[in-house]
């Protein structure tokens, strides 16, 4: 991990940009942290627009936990802001948009094309990027996973053995083989879903829940479309996190 610059926040929050080999990301750390008394750790998932244009909302989620006491992270996803486009992504997007446009269906080859390639890329880099921030004195665990691409967050709950809570944003279309994934789930989830929501499709959002295997998990479902989730909504999932992180 190497920062490459480094702000003070006017709350007493510390963001500092980093790169891991040729992933960028930003962690942010409350002013509480320290070698002596470290902070749990939330990994906040941007949607697959670029850290750039998401900036606003992740540092928004970030201030809030850093208020609750966590550290926080955010990272580049794979084909997202300067990183190369995956394999025959622009063309499953085009094939998205056209169905949703003229209100078909969106097939699986689509679905799968644009989504377990993803999946399958940064999985192991959140992974590497939880290596390396570990390794910081001033931040352990326990860690919790909040945002979307769902899939990711299914995938990381089930083979990253330090993530002991999740907050899963049902935003996003569900490859059929990620059902059997969720089947193996067994920490606790919250799980935020926009019944409105014109990008997803509402079914498979609540099908996926219900494959969950976790003993609990809670659906927060609101009237709205993707970008409306209301604050009352972020302030459930903070506590969420309070009750199982600290």
């Amino acid at each position: 991990m190497h920062f490459t610059s480094e702000q003070a926040l006017d709350d007493g929050v510390l963001e500092r940009e980093f790169t891991l080999g040729e992933v960028p990301g930003i962690l942010w750390t409350p002013d509480s942290a320290s070698a002596s008394a470290p902070v749990p750790l939330i990994l906040l998932s941007p949607p697959p627009l670029g850290l750039r244009k998401t900036y606003p909302r992740l540092v928004a989620r970030a201030r809030h936990a850093a208020a609750d006491g966590f550290a926080t992270a955010a990272i580049e996803l794979p084909g997202s802001g300067d990183r190369p486009r995956l394999p025959g992504a622009e063309r499953a997007l085009s094939d998205l948009r056209r169905a949703l446009e003229a209100g078909e269906p969106v097939n699986d080859e689509t679905i799968d094309t644009l989504i377990l390639p993803l999946v399958d890329k940064a999985v192991p880099e959140w992974q590497a990027a939880l290596d390396a921030i570990l390794a910081l004195p001033q931040i352990n665990g326990p860690v919790g996973y909040s945002g979307g691409v769902i899939s990711i967050g299914t995938r990381l709950a089930v083979v990253e053995p330090r993530i002991s809570a999740a907050v899963l944003f049902a935003g996003s279309f569900v490859p059929r083989a990620m059902f059997e994934e969720a089947r193996q789930v067994t920490i606790p989830l919250h799980v935020l879903l926009q019944w409105d929501d014109e990008g997803n499709d509402r079914q498979a959002a609540l099908d996926l829940f219900d494959a969950f295997g976790s003993r609990e998990k809670t659906l927060h479902a609101n009237m709205g479309g993707h970008t409306g989730v209301p604050q009352f909504a972020g302030d459930a999932a903070a506590q969420f996190f309070t009750r199982h992180l600290k």
